[in-house]
């Protein structure tokens, strides 16, 4: 059974920080700052940059500072950034769709690879469900607006199946594995390491995965009036997470070891989690964004998000000096 212990370790949302920061931090607009906010989920690159402080090595010639915010998602870390609780952050590719179609004060700065193998919809080894196709009927598990969420969209449209003949069960990644453990649902479209967390705990099955599913990226994404007012602290942020993408790449074991010590997830699971990664960081090509528009518009399709959304609208051109 997976315990909600380790799952705990990894899903404070981070809220009662937002609220702190909202009310003694400086504005998100304020020009020539000399400090940078930055929303991270522990399991992530970012989390191996914090640990590295790969980006304050960056910004530190300009005496920039940087304070880490922890988030169990995406959405939430977005809640923040639209409010000005912080800065800048990187999230998987549902998040900033619904952020956009709330109108968000937020734009794309960067990209990166998807969650690939990394990401999957799981049942029980003992399920009856050998496809997809089979969750016809089911309750599914998911984190509502994650990367996850457009997972379970896009295999239930691939196998032929409406979303509306699915019920999602709309639950944080730790209330979701204390549901999936006690068959409160059927299957569970989850993201490392809760997902590897979840394959050490129990025999489970994967129906398919992020890599198997749909080509999408994650995103690296600014809060709009700070990235115009500091195009130079976040074009050094993004240099910095280069910096450890490469880095991370040519020292996987040391950064499973490294991850398992932030998220207390032990390591073999960690290091499964670290195996299926790929890291790098990607400029904003048209193909790429046009890859989220169709997710937008698939999104939209099903009533998902409100309105429909023209994802160019939120990427970011930095100012000319």
């Amino acid at each position: 059974m997976i315990t909600r212990r380790h799952f705990g370790l990894l899903a404070g949302t981070g809220l009662a920080g937002i609220a702190a920061i909202t009310l003694t931090g400086r504005p998100a607009a304020a020009t020539e700052a000399k400090a940078l906010r930055i929303g991270y989920q522990k399991a992530g690159l970012l989390a191996v940059a914090r640990r590295e402080k790969s980006i304050e090595k960056r910004l530190e010639a300009d005496g920039t500072t940087v304070t880490w915010v922890e988030f169990a998602a995406g959405p939430p870390l977005l809640e923040a950034l639209n409010v000005g609780a912080i800065d800048f952050g990187w999230t998987g590719d549902a998040p900033p769709i619904f952020a956009q179609a709330a109108g968000a004060n937020l734009v794309y700065v960067g990209a990166a690879p998807s969650n690939g193998k990394g990401e999957a919809i799981i049942v029980k080894d003992g399920s009856p469900a050998k496809t997809v196709a089979d969750l016809k009927g089911k309750k599914i598990a998911v984190t509502k607006g994650s990367s996850a969420h457009n997972l379970l969209v896009a295999a239930l449209e691939k196998a032929g199946v409406a979303f509306a003949d699915i019920t999602p069960v709309y639950l944080s990644p730790a209330d979701a594995a204390a549901a999936f453990a006690s068959d409160s649902v059927d299957a569970w479209s989850i993201w490392d390491p809760f997902l590897a967390l979840a394959e050490a705990r129990q025999p489970v099955r994967q129906l398919t995965t992020t890599a198997d599913t749909v080509a999408v990226n994650t995103y690296l994404l600014a809060n709009k009036t700070f990235a115009n007012a500091n195009p130079a602290i976040v074009t050094k942020t993004i240099a910095g997470l280069t910096d450890t993408a490469d880095w991370a790449n040519a020292n996987r074991s040391e950064i499973a070891k490294a991850l398992s010590e932030i998220t207390g997830v032990p390591i073999g699971p960690q290091t499964v989690a670290v195996e299926r990664t790929v890291y790098g960081i990607e400029p904003l090509t048209d193909a790429i964004i046009a890859g989220q528009q169709v997710t937008a518009d698939r999104f939209f399709k099903l009533g998902l998000i409100p309105k429909q959304i023209v994802v160019t609208d939120a990427v970011w051109a930095a100012p000319k000096a």
